[in-house]
């Protein structure tokens, strides 16, 4: 089950590019008021991790933030069009793990979102990622392809079973070469060529098994997992 993320806001309108960015990359999300009553709606519903998205930071919202904090240690993003450092101090001072300024980048945004749900253990890990025929097991380090004739193990690399379980945990999803250069090769001298190197290695790997459509190539952005059905 993907995390759930509770979107406080102070004006719908302004939340539904978030909340289409979130689950289109695989998120669960619940939208309500940005005010006192969303601290039941926040006990009832447990999320993962919630965003408060104001026009600015009133004395109520930092009220609810301080409340918040104090009752959960549930990772707290506030969201604001305001790009000034006192307004940053004053939320994380009040109980915020982050600060972000719209308008944002969406892959930015998730891939921080991603950061503080591992941090706070609330992404935890699954030991087999299966995208069609393919299993990623996260444990033994093993990669295999499974048909209806058995299993079929594929060799590779430290650095390309990164890039498969990287991208087998949110099968769909086009990740860009930035982020698969920052999650998978942070240790290694490495650009963005790198990454489509052993893109084009993992594909013919892959073909060789006769899987030919899983691994793809998203123009402009970067490569996906593509989960048919």
């Amino acid at each position: 089950m993907h995390s759930l993320i509770l979107i406080a806001d102070d004006a719908p309108e302004m939340s539904s590019t978030l909340d289409t960015c979130l689950t289109r990359n695989g998120f669960r999300t619940f939208q309500t008021n940005a005010s006192q009553a969303m601290l039941a709606t926040q006990l009832n519903l447990k999320p993962d991790l919630i965003i408060l998205d104001v026009r600015e930071l009133r004395a109520d919202t930092l009220e609810t933030l301080v409340k918040l904090r104090r009752q959960s240690d549930t990772p707290i993003v506030v969201m604001s069009a305001c790009d000034l450092d006192g307004e940053r101090l004053r939320a994380l001072h009040a109980g915020a793990d982050d600060y972000i300024v719209r308008p944002f980048n969406p892959d930015v945004v998730v891939a921080r979102l991603l950061t503080m749900l591992r941090r706070s253990g609330a992404l935890a890990p699954e030991r087999r990622l299966r995208v069609g025929a393919l299993e990623v097991d996260t444990e033994s380090y093993r990669v295999c392809v499974r048909t209806s004739s058995g299993e079929t193990p594929v060799a590779v690399t430290l650095v390309e079973f990164r890039l498969l379980a990287h991208m087998a945990r949110l099968p769909n999803r086009a990740f860009t070469r930035i982020e698969l250069l920052d999650a998978c090769m942070a240790d290694v001298s490495a650009s963005t060529r790198t990454v489509d190197s052993h893109m084009t290695r993992l594909r013919k790997k892959l073909m060789a098994e006769g899987v030919s459509d899983i691994l793809e190539s998203v123009h402009g952005v970067g490569y996906r997992l593509q989960k048919s059905g």
